[in-house]
């Protein structure tokens, strides 16, 4: 049976909730309220799409009152809730984060926080000079095992750390759906691949580092592949009239329709159809008509597809990120880090640590039930320990059950745009040492 341990005996009243982006995130945390109606209600919705916010209104009986098509509207009214958990598209993150922290309510806001620097700041000195906690949605600190690296690096278990090194595998058809044809395909719409995909990734990193400030920082990527040179002869513009369909790996009919033929109407299938349940007649149609249907040679995507980091910390701490589209692993993350008294090494399932006396190596692992629905898919199991802890510590006032604070997940963010400065600019970016 899994216990909660964040919970007293004797519980608080339960958290009062308006999710602010009834999409996939949205949709996911507030599950929570489903699981635990006696720590958290959904009280109020904003989202301008009809089907998605009608189908949340349902799912969590919130009263039309409460239900808006324009977060602005809840931003006009006196405070009713004790939290807004805000799931709208990267660029619409930090208006309603600044609006509804300066009315009072606790933030769970989805990463990143913002798409510029400037306006990751203004979030978080909002949320410090409003006096509510801001929980920016970086889960992978939240996941168990990736947590338990933590715990064994600050326990002495490998010295001190020497070196990180640590990469992100996007999945080939994850990167196709989500960076090509998708929300996250164009800088201008949305944000940069580093910022939008593995600002979790530097945020684990700087986690690691263990306070020790980023003064150093390059990096090298580009778009590779997804690209109109690279487009086939005789392919179409739409994978549904293309005659070498069949030939391609990227085919939006392999990724979308081949999955809803058995019965898989989940992610990516799930996000294609925003205004009707997924079946065969809904996803044939938005591959028709939708951006989902392109090929992926004949869209207006910019981001790039494999880049690198390289960081040096204080006191000689060295760390190097790799984020690649072209893998069969989907976000499965790899780490080996260093240390003067041994090595740790995790293949995305259970951790390894060599220790260099003894010449032994000791695995380690962890709990990875959770209840619900969380855990059948993505980082569901960490999503779940994500919105408990931020549930939690509302419940209590206590800030210090989210395990990064707006200080910390500030320095990150700015270690994100460091490295994209150093990747377009061609140079080692020296940290600002007034902002680390």
């Amino acid at each position: 049976m899994l216990i909660n341990m964040q919970y007293s005996p004797i519980m608080a009243s339960p958290v009062d909730v308006i999710v602010v982006g009834a999409g996939n995130r949205g949709t996911n945390y507030s599950d929570y309220a489903v699981i635990y109606p006696n720590r958290m209600r959904v009280v109020g919705i904003a989202d301008p799409r009809d089907f998605a916010r009608k189908k949340l209104q349902q799912r969590h009986k919130v009263s039309d009152e409460n239900t808006y098509d324009d977060w602005r509207c809840i931003a006009e009214r006196e405070k009713f809730a004790d939290a807004v958990l805000i799931c709208t598209p990267d660029r619409l993150h930090k208006d309603p984060a600044v609006a509804l922290a300066k009315k009072g309510y606790h933030i769970l806001l989805e990463k990143p926080m913002a798409v510029t620097e400037e306006d990751c700041s203004e979030i978080v000195e909002t949320c410090i000079q409003s006096g509510v906690m801001l929980a920016v949605c970086h889960v992978l600190q939240y996941d168990p095992v990736i947590h338990k690296i933590k715990v064994l690096i600050d326990s002495g278990a490998i010295g001190d750390v020497i070196h990180i090194q640590h990469l992100e595998p996007v999945g080939f058809y994850h990167f196709a759906h989500s960076f090509v044809r998708g929300n996250w395909r164009n800088k201008a719409e949305s944000s940069f691949a580093l910022l939008a995909k593995s600002c979790h990734d530097l945020d684990l990193i700087h986690h690691w580092a263990g306070g020790r400030r980023c003064i150093k920082v390059s990096s090298f990527g580009s778009l590779s592949h997804f690209r109109k040179e690279n487009k086939p002869a005789r392919a179409a513009n739409r994978c549904l009239d293309c005659p070498i369909e069949e030939e391609c790996a990227y085919s939006a009919n392999k990724i979308y329709l081949d999955r809803v033929k058995k019965g898989i109407v989940g992610w990516p299938v799930s996000v294609i159809c925003s205004n009707s349940i997924p079946d065969i007649e809904s996803v044939t149609e938005a591959l028709r008509t939708g951006p989902y249907g392109r090929c992926v040679y004949e869209c207006d995507n910019d981001v790039c597809s494999n880049q690198v980091v390289n960081m040096e910390f204080e006191g000689g701490l060295t760390a190097a990120f790799t984020m690649v589209a072209f893998t069969e692993e989907i976000c499965l993350r790899r780490t080996s880090i260093y240390g003067s008294k041994g090595e740790l090494t995790y293949d995305g399932h259970e951790i390894k640590v060599f220790d260099f006396l003894t010449n032994k190596i000791t695995k380690h692992t962890a709990d990875m039930e959770v209840p619900g629905d969380f855990g059948k898919g993505g980082h569901g199991v960490a999503d779940y320990h994500l919105i408990d802890s931020f549930t939690a510590a509302v419940m209590h006032k206590d800030p210090t059950m989210i395990r990064s604070g707006p200080k910390e997940t500030l320095a990150s963010h700015r270690l994100v745009f460091a490295a994209e400065r150093a990747r377009l600019e061609n140079r080692v970016v020296i940290c600002d040492e007034q902002k680390s």
